[in-house]
């Protein structure tokens, strides 16, 4: 179910996308193992100028059901292209966070997106790679705790302790977080369903295609205390290998999951690339 109008609950519901406002159409696409709610405060913030799309990826909380023990960002974009069919949105701007980064590449690769701006992005790695094993044996660890977490979710999802760890690893400063958010994205990590067929599948799939052929402008935003995929290791390829002509923006004092923290911020630089692009101006 779309929601266009929900009011916000002491107990947020799964959704499968948010859709609200009028304007240039706008896709945001969140992270592994997160939901669309991720996305509410920067989704309010562009609504008044944009409409705005955030679906739930397959598998996610508020998400389709996954069929299989296997799944990929070309799946993923799969399921977003259907979506943006049925909208009828032939193209739109383009704006994902980490695993949303990667499956907006891929939109983008496929003629869909007017503009990109991709955020803490996810697959800046080779296939096989110890870097791609190393990313990977990170989220693998949580499933164990993810499993304990689930018989107890509703107490899980509210206790403090569990939110500030949450907190630690998206953000930089915790308490820039309303714990609503925080409360939110731990029980859509409790009700994500396809870690492992994530995990499975990305070691199947064909590595990440050469970034320098991308023809719409392009905005990457690095996280400056990224703790899930650190830039030092996992944005390189992004660096060296996106066009001379995209922006390479570090955002101060956030974490990997920005939106969270700074939404101020995080709208404004999406918004700045959709409007800089309809006259070819650079942003700077």
């Amino acid at each position: 179910m779309t929601s266009r109008t929900a009011k916000p609950t002491a107990r947020p519901a799964p959704v499968a996308a948010l859709h609200l406002g009028s304007g240039d159409p706008v896709l945001l696409l969140h992270g592994f193992m997160l939901s669309p709610h991720c996305w509410e405060q920067v989704a309010r913030r562009m609504s008044a100028h944009c409409e705005v799309y955030a679906p739930a990826f397959a598998g996610h909380w508020g998400g389709p059901k996954v069929e299989g023990w296997s799944l990929d960002v070309y799946a993923l974009a799969d399921q977003i292209e259907n979506q943006l069919d049925e909208l009828g949105w032939r193209t739109c701007h383009i704006a994902g966070n980490s695993l949303g980064g990667w499956v907006g590449l891929e939109l983008a690769r496929r003629g869909r997106a007017r503009t990109l701006t991709i955020i803490a992005p996810a697959g800046g790695w080779t296939q096989p790679s110890l870097t791609q094993l190393r990313v990977g044996a990170k989220f693998a660890s949580l499933i164990p705790f993810v499993e304990i977490g689930k018989r107890f979710s509703e107490f899980v999802a509210d206790n403090m302790l569990v939110q500030q760890v949450a907190g630690f690893l998206v953000g930089k400063h915790v308490s820039a977080i309303p714990r609503r958010d925080l409360a939110t994205m731990v029980t859509a990590v409790l009700h994500c369903e396809v870690i492992v067929p994530m995990l499975l599948g990305s070691l199947r799939a064909p590595a990440m295609d050469d970034l320098d052929t991308l023809s719409p402008p392009v905005r990457m935003l690095l996280a400056e205390y990224d703790r899930i995929i650190p830039n030092s290791v996992y944005a390189r390829r992004y660096l060296r290998e996106l066009p001379e002509s995209a922006d390479r923006i570090l955002v101060h004092g956030v974490g990997h999951v920005p939106m969270l923290e700074a939404p101020d911020r995080i709208a404004t630089l999406i918004a700045e690339h959709i409007y800089a692009s309809r006259g070819h101006l650079r942003a700077v």
